[in-house]
Formats: structure tokens, C-alpha cells, sequence
């Protein structure tokens, strides 16, 4: 009785746990891994997989897009426009995985998630490490040499003003302070701008844009019984050009709304083992809690190899499966 509760309840909660940090730091709702682990480890049929672990994914994403909410680190609108996208077909994701076998829906999955890894590795090598500037740029330049050259060529204008004041023979000032560094506070003052612009502030256009994203993560969502964070953060990050860091948390507000319409279907099915989800759950809530925390904190060229990593190891393990290396 109790190695049954210790297999049926603490070790789901410790990879849980697990998920759910995977989940807060990259925005997915850990699906990519609880699919194989209730096929390979729980046993369970593809289809009682994906549904199981599409239940999961509600209350995981839930207590990551808290924080991430909190934290600042996402777009809810974004979120939400995807989101009610993905709700409007991923009762049709359900519907398509009834009516197919079960190694095609794991193939599918398995197809899926290493697409987006490879898109993701992609963009990670592109990046350049935190610590390594890009050479012979301004960038390069420690904050002391900026500064100094900002002094200084604030010093030659007041030159000039007074050089061209003196020639001119009037006695008068060129112009007030103020004018005199005119160009200077003209590009600071559009520099600060520019920094200080908040990009949760999307047009009607990008918002169109993740609605359509959360239509193809909706159908994949209720396919294969993952949240979707697996195409709409590469696709968030790629068509609308947000961080990151954003994406992450935004992608998990999406998720927690497509994915309702699928488990309600997958519930009046009779598909779910809410005894093996909710054994999971225990776990991923106070992981994603953990994980969002840290997303601010990783460097953003770091969360794109982990989430490419991280859903490289869930194809393979999936395939491997489907061909029967596991048995």
C-alpha cells in the first residue's frame, strides 16, 4: 500500500514540481512532458494521455500566468486574444484525436514539438551571450568612456554657441541654455522615449495576429493534449516580435484559456485519470509559481536553448515510444 502511494503520488508530485518550473520559465504548460510520462510511465492509452495532461495544464498555467502577471513579465491582451482563439478549436483538436490512431496522434506530437525545438535553437544561436558584446561597436565601450564622450561633446556645442556668439559681434546670447544643448536633449529625450515605451502596447494588427496564433495552438492543444506554448511562444516571439520574457508569460495566459473548451470535451468523454492529473498538479503549481520567479532572472539567449532542449528530449522520447524501443 505504500510503494503504491509512493508511485501513484509522490513521484508524479516531484516531476511536477519539475514541470512546473519548466512551465513558469518558459511558458508552456508542461504538456510536452507529461504526455510521455503518462504514456510511458503511467501507461495509459494515447488517448487518456493527451486528455489527462490537458487537464493538468489548466490549473499549471493558471499559477504561472499569477505570477508572471505580477511580475510584469507578460501581455495579458496578447495572452487573452490568443487564448480565445485557441478555445474555438481546440474542442475540433479532440474531436480529430477520436477519430485517429493512437500512433499517429503521438507521431503528430512528436513532429510538432521538434519543429518548434529546432526554431527555437535557431533563434538562440543568433543571439550572443550576456557577457559577450558584439566587437568594434559602441557597445563595447565601458560605461566610463560613454559617459566621458557624452560630457564632452555636450562641451563642444557650448563652444560653438559662445565662439559663434562672439562673432557675431551682437553681445547678445546665441540662445538660452536650454537651446544651447537643444540637439542633446533632442536625442536623449527620443532615446528615453524609445526605452521607456512599453511594448505590452500592441496594435489591433498584433492582437489579430495572436488570435490566429492561438487558433493553430488551440487545434494542436486539444490533438495532442498539450497547452500550446510549444508553437505560440516560437510564433509569438518570430510574426509579433515580442521578448522573451514576455512571451513566456504571456503564452500561459493563452494557454490556460484554450485549453478549458478540450477538457470539457475530454471530461464528457470519460478520457481523464483525474487521480494521475491531480497527483501531478500537487506538484506543478508551486513549480510554475518557482519558475516565473526565475524567468527575469535567466538570460534571454538561456530560456531559448532550455525550451529547445526541453522539447528536443519530449520528441525523442515520444518517437521512441511510438516505435516501440520502450516496449
Amino acid at each position: 500500500m505504500m510503494v503504491e502511494a509512493l508511485v501513484y503520488f509522490f513521484v508524479p508530485a516531484l516531476v511536477g514540481v519539475l514541470i512546473g518550473v519548466a512551465s513558469g520559465l518558459l511558458g508552456i504548460g508542461g504538456g510536452t512532458v507529461m504526455v510521455p510520462i503518462f504514456r510511458l510511465a503511467f501507461g495509459m492509452s494515447a488517448t487518456m494521455s493527451t486528455a489527462t495532461s490537458l487537464f493538468a495544464i489548466i490549473p499549471t498555467s493558471i499559477s504561472g500566468a499569477i505570477s508572471h502577471v505580477k511580475g510584469r513579465t507578460c501581455i495579458p491582451a496578447l495572452g487573452i486574444a490568443a487564448g480565445l482563439g485557441g478555445a474555438c478549436l481546440s474542442p475540433v483538436g479532440v474531436w480529430l484525436a477520436q477519430l485517429s490512431p493512437d500512433w499517429l496522434v503521438m507521431l503528430a506530437a512528436a513532429l510538432i514539438i521538434g519543429y518548434s525545438a529546432i526554431n527555437m535553437f535557431k533563434k538562440a544561436f543568433k543571439l550572443r551571450p550576456a557577457c559577450q558584446p558584439a566587437a568594434g561597436t559602441d557597445a563595447a565601450a565601458s560605461p566610463s568612456t560613454q559617459s566621458s564622450g557624452a560630457l564632452e561633446g555636450s562641451r563642444t556645442e557650448v563652444r560653438v554657441a559662445s565662439a559663434t556668439a562672439r562673432i557675431s559681434g551682437t553681445g547678445e546670447t546665441l540662445a538660452d541654455p536650454s537651446a544651447v544643448s537643444g540637439f542633446s536633449a533632442a536625442a536623449s529625450g527620443g532615446q528615453a522615449a524609445s526605452a521607456s515605451s512599453d511594448d505590452s502596447s500592441l496594435s489591433r494588427k498584433q492582437l489579430l495576429q495572436g488570435a490566429a496564433i492561438g487558433l493553430v495552438a488551440g487545434l494542436a492543444s486539444g490533438y495532442v493534449g498539450v497547452g500550446g506554448g510549444f508553437i505560440m511562444v516560437p510564433l509569438m516571439l518570430s510574426i509579433i516580435g515580442i521578448p522573451m520574457r514576455k512571451a513566456s508569460g504571456t503564452s500561459l495566459i493563452a494557454v490556460m484559456i484554450l485549453a478549458i473548451p478540450g477538457v470539457i470535451e475530454q471530461g464528457i468523454i470519460g478520457n481523464i485519470n483525474y487521480l494521475a492529473g491531480i497527483a501531478i498538479v500537487i506538484g506543478t503549481i508551486p513549480g510554475a509559481v518557482v519558475g516565473a520567479r526565475l524567468v527575469t532572472k535567466v538570460p534571454e539567449r538561456t530560456l531559448r536553448l532550455l525550451f529547445g532542449c526541453f522539447l528536443i528530449v519530449a520528441a525523442v522520447m515520444l518517437m521512441l515510444n511510438e516505435v516501440g524501443i520502450f516496449g
